[in-house]
């Protein structure tokens, strides 16, 4: 089982509260006109999503990790990236977890507060 996972430098497992910079291309429409049309307008944003890693799968260029986040709402969110992932800019790494004793961590979906 792969509970641990490297992305550039950063390094991570099962349990740990990271927060993924994804890169998010915007396209606006409608910026200048010309003769020939709408030009469209192409601006890219990082956007952050943080959570808890709740698993690690595979292993080499097929290893994926999911990542699970509360909202202030109580709606969960889940996220599934494969490590290699062109659109993920950066991985920074929130709160180690202390000690954790499953490979997957699917038991919090069941959690109210998880």
């Amino acid at each position: 089982m792969a509970n641990q996972a490297k992305f550039q430098e950063t390094s991570f497992r099962v349990g740990d509260t990271i927060r993924v910079y994804e890169k998010i291309k915007e396209v606006e429409k409608g910026a200048t006109r010309t003769k020939r049309g709408v030009e469209e307008k192409v601006k890219t944003r990082l956007h952050p999503f943080e959570g808890v890693v709740i698993a690690i799968k595979n292993a080499g260029v097929n290893k994926s990790f999911t990542v699970r986040k509360m909202s202030p709402s109580r709606v969960a969110v889940e996220r599934i990236w494969p490590i290699l992932c062109p659109s993920i800019e950066k991985i920074i790494v929130k709160e180690k977890a202390k000690k954790v004793r499953r490979a997957k961590l699917y038991y919090l979906r069941k959690r109210l507060n998880g």
